[in-house]
């Protein structure tokens, strides 16, 4: 036994060819038009093929032909442009097949199929993928896969120490704990997020959090980057804070508080009159 393209020159190996047209089923576009239009012609049967209906006065419901491609040395597939309203872009595919020359055209399959230029729905996306920071409401119950890289059991040895010293506390510790590719993921989204250094509040602050008296540091490993905001007057309150953001309301701003309005050195008290006697 030999392979497909054995005989042929190294870089034609293995390569698949088209299959040519059949010359005779691309001939047989009137019988794939008949096909359709039985299949796509209005009917009221709410459990018939297909379920849609059409207004009389608008146009047929199978449009212009648009192309032919081959199915094998033995079918072909036409294309029809689609009028149905709802189905801008698709098009009546309608495979046509004949078991050799001379022998009559017959109908094996016709679908309604999206084009090229067609609106389709989006690729389905699994729920877990779906779900964004802020869906979970109250009751809502989100669970965490066995093989969740964020965490580690609780059980390995950390590299955090204030992990280390909860474990040592407690006994046994917590089931699982933070990995570090968890750690890494949560740093990356609190410097990037809204209250890290990037943000626009924090570009125009008078000093950063991590010198701000209301900046409580996170414990572990985290602790160098990261802080908790405690001022109830901060846009950060109760929020996690990088080291490097900040606002307007930093401990030790200072503001100005002189007059704007310029004084004169000598001043005249114009509410009294001094009179000179004359002589």
């Amino acid at each position: 036994m030999t392979s497909p393209g054995a005989d042929a020159p190294f870089e034609d190996a293995g390569q698949y060819e088209p299959e040519p047209l059949n010359p005779e089923l691309a001939a047989a576009e009137d019988v794939a038009r008949a096909a359709a239009e039985d299949e796509a012609k209005p009917g009221d049967d709410p459990i018939g093929s297909p379920v849609l209906t059409l207004d009389t006065e608008a146009a047929a419901p199978v449009g212009a032909h648009v192309g032919v491609e081959p199915e094998g040395p033995h079918a072909a597939t036409h294309f029809f442009e689609s009028n149905y309203p709802g189905y801008v872009g698709w098009r009546w595919a309608v495979t046509v097949a004949s078991v050799g020359p001379g022998e009559p055209v017959t109908v094996s399959e016709v679908v309604l199929l999206p084009g090229p230029t067609a609106l389709t729905a989006p690729d389905w996306v699994p729920w877990s993928e779906r779900v964004q920071p802020g869906d979970l409401g109250p009751g809502d119950l989100l669970p965490t896969g066995p093989d969740d890289v964020r965490l580690a059991p609780g059980y390995l040895a950390s590299d955090d120490p204030a992990v280390e010293d909860v474990a040592q506390e407690v006994g046994l510790g917590r089931k699982r704990v933070l990995s570090h590719e968890g750690r890494l993921e949560a740093a990356e989204r609190w410097h990037s997020g809204d209250f890290g250094p990037r943000a626009d509040i924090a570009r125009s602050a008078p000093g950063a959090c991590g010198t701000c008296g209301f900046f409580l540091k996170l414990a572990g490993s985290m602790g160098g980057a990261f802080g908790v905001c405690a001022n109830e007057f901060s846009p950060g309150d109760g929020r996690v804070v990088s080291v490097e953001f900040g606002c307007g309301a930093h401990s030790e701003v200072e503001v100005d508080t002189s007059s704007t309005v310029p004084v004169a050195e000598i001043v005249y008290d114009d509410a009294s009159l001094d009179f000179e006697p004359r002589g």
